[in-house]
Formats: structure tokens, sequence, C-alpha cells
């Protein structure tokens, strides 16, 4: 059976949660960071993801109970310390998420805001603002100048890109495969690439946003 992480079957718990970063072979760009996202929590009766850098190090985990709150949504380290809280805004129009540090509820970082234009012609799937902006963000996420990032691609097709408000790439999502004979795992398995611009742990939070707003799985359904 192909391995998920790259490293042996024992993974290592990493006690700092931004891995190492590499050279990406052929880019001119600064040094990236490359995790392995595996759409599996590690506990029973949970549904998240377990994230694995090059050397096969735990470096982030989620851990969702089934029956537990899907509006609030936990990003954790190795060791289980809560570094951003994913939390659905309520009482708002289309599908609206503020992300907190740690497990606060005040002084939000950013907020995220699904795109639901009919005319997508560049398969853009979300908009990124700051807190500041949130009052009016219905009327600005057509401004350039309110966006700190926007995503496009396609998330079941694990094929996004994250592009900040000058138009860098600052993070990607792609499909993973096998380290011999160049086997796709499927979907639950792929990369997440972090360039410097941004935190590793934000770069996560973007995979677990599009997987609330274009997932197909019980993790991703939205509660009442």
């Amino acid at each position: 059976m192909t391995k998920v992480y790259p490293n042996a079957a024992n993974a290592k718990i990493a006690l700092a949660y931004e891995p190492e970063r590499l050279k990406l072979s052929g880019s001119d760009q600064e040094d990236a960071t490359v995790l392995t996202v595996w759409k599996k929590s590690l506990l029973l009766n949970c549904n998240g993801f377990t994230v694995f850098d090059n050397k096969g190090n735990l470096v982030f985990r989620v851990d969702n109970y089934l029956a537990g709150h899907k509006g609030e949504i936990v990003l954790m380290d190795a060791c289980g310390k809560p570094l951003l809280t994913i939390r659905r805004k309520r009482l708002s129009l289309g599908d609206n998420w503020v992300v907190y540090d740690g497990e606060t509820a005040v002084n939000p970082r950013f907020c995220v805001r699904k795109n639901v234009g009919i005319l997508n012609n560049n398969k853009c799937l979300a908009h990124v603002t700051s807190a500041n902006n949130d009052k009016g963000a219905s009327k600005n996420y057509d401004n350039k100048n309110s966006m700190l990032y926007q995503v496009e691609g396609s998330y079941g097709q694990r094929c996004c890109a994250v592009y900040d408000n000058k138009r860098r790439k600052v993070a990607e999502i792609k499909r993973k495969e096998a380290a011999v004979g160049g086997v796709a795992l499927g979907v639950d398995v792929f990369r997440l690439i972090v360039q410097p611009e941004i935190d590793t742990s934000v770069g996560m939070a973007f995979v677990i946003l599009l997987d609330q707003m274009y997932g197909t799985s019980s993790f991703s359904r939205r509660s009442s």
C-alpha cells in the first residue's frame, strides 16, 4: 500500500508547527513549504485533516467530531495547540467565514466569502478580505483594494492557487503522486505548497475553508 506521507510508517511529532522550507525545482521563487495533506483525522469517530511536512513529521491536525458543531473548526499544531479557529458567519447572505487566532472570538484575522458569481470566467472560488472591511464586504468584494487574497481553480480536482492583492501566487493545492510509478493517490491526499509571503497555518486555513465550501464529505456539510 502506498504511504500517504513521505517518511516511514512512524511519523515524528514536530514541536514547532512551522515546517522546513524547500527550494522548489525549476522555481526562481524563494524557498517554499511543501506539505502533504491527508483528509483524515487521527482520532476515531472524527472527520478532519492530518498534515505532514516533507520529512514525514506531523505538522497540523483538524479533528472534528461527527456530532460536533460544524460551524466551528479548529486548526491545531502537532501537539494539539489551537492555532486558528474558523467560524461560519451566522445570519449573513452567502457562504461567509471568519478566521481567528487560537480559540479567541475577538479581533478576527480575516474574512472569507465563497464566490457565487454567475459569470465566473477566471474560476474564482473565494475572496479573502481584512476583518476591518467585513461590514462593507458584500459591496467591496470586486474592489481589488479591499481584497487580501483570491482563490482560483478547482478544489474538486485539487488544483487551486491563492493570489495576493499584487497577483503573486502565495499558495497552491496540487494532486500528489506516489514516489514510485507516478500513481495518483486520489483526492483525499494532496500537496499544499506555501510561499514565504504567508504563514503555513494560513495556507492550511484556506484548505479547510475550500473543503467546507466545495467538499462533498460529511465533514464539509454545513450545519443548520
